[in-house]
């Protein structure tokens, strides 16, 4: 796959990344417009030679391609791998409404065309799950094989509290650059555009749409994380034909940064289904 060479008038200049002690220098981000909406995408080549799998990576509410950067590391070895910026993310441009899961969606879609994707493993963390499994409804063309990593909402704790709870404790479980990467990562995005898609995340149904889903896919979630509980994620691996269930032990929600290597192997694994 490749990066377009046009690059949309209209976009704004990326903003220059966030660096913390111990995470490796991002890369310089493709700027993509679509639909009115900016996103930044990071690419990182896999090897050259035969056709490889194409990896896409979906962050959570609030945050940014920086969590992944130890998973992007290790899936580049196999494939061309896209972490994407989301719109009000990361440093992107902040819409001037509130957009839903759809919204998201549909500009990744049209994002991941511009760049000349066809066709990937698209991996989500948190929030970001429901913008992979919306996008594998959406555009099942675009969508070999899905990974949910801590998903969200468990539906036995729908309110704010519940999950604001949860998300604390998660904070202690956490090592200090991953709370780091997500303290400074809020305060990019801002309070007001958190607080602005946060009924969005809320709301959205996702054992009701990873239902409509026939790619094969993968849940994986730390042993530790009290956002993502282990009943309800086998729910939904099983919730599909063909789902299957990772749990990386002692892991807390952001499993993809403190579990790189044991979630790899599990994506790794579910691309060659």
């Amino acid at each position: 796959m490749h990066a377009a060479t046009d690059q949309p008038p209209a976009a704004e200049p990326a903003r220059r990344p966030m660096h913390l002690p111990g995470m490796r220098p991002c890369l310089t981000p493709r700027i993509v417009a679509a639909g009115g909406l900016t996103s930044h995408v990071y690419l990182l080549a896999g090897p050259a030679g035969s056709p490889r799998p194409v990896f896409v990576l979906l962050h959570g509410i609030g945050m940014s391609h920086r969590y992944y950067r130890r998973l992007q590391a290790l899936l580049a070895r196999h494939g061309d791998t896209y972490a994407v910026d989301l719109p009000g993310f990361g440093g992107t441009p902040t819409p001037d409404r509130q957009l839903s899961v759809a919204d998201y969606a549909a500009h990744t879609a049209a994002a991941l065309e511009k760049m000349g994707v066809t066709r990937a493993v698209v991996v989500g963390h948190s929030m970001g799950t429901q913008f992979a499994t919306e996008l594998a409804v959406q555009r099942p063309d675009l969508v070999s094989h899905l990974a949910l990593l801590g998903p969200v909402v468990d539906p036995t704790r729908r309110t704010v509290l519940e999950q604001s709870l949860a998300l604390g404790l998660d904070g202690l479980k956490e090592s200090p650059l991953g709370n780091a990467i997500v303290f400074t990562d809020y305060i990019r995005s801002g309070l007001r555009w958190y607080l602005t898609e946060l009924p969005v995340m809320m709301g959205y149904d996702l054992d009701a749409r990873l239902a409509l889903v026939s790619q094969p896919v993968l849940v994986v979630r730390g042993s530790r994380d009290p956002i993502a509980p282990r009943d309800w994620c086998e729910k939904l691996a099983a919730t599909v034909p063909n789902g299957t269930f990772l749990e990386i032990p002692g892991k807390p929600h952001i499993v993809q940064h403190g579990g790189a290597a044991g979630t790899a192997a599990g994506i790794l694994g579910l691309a060659r289904a």
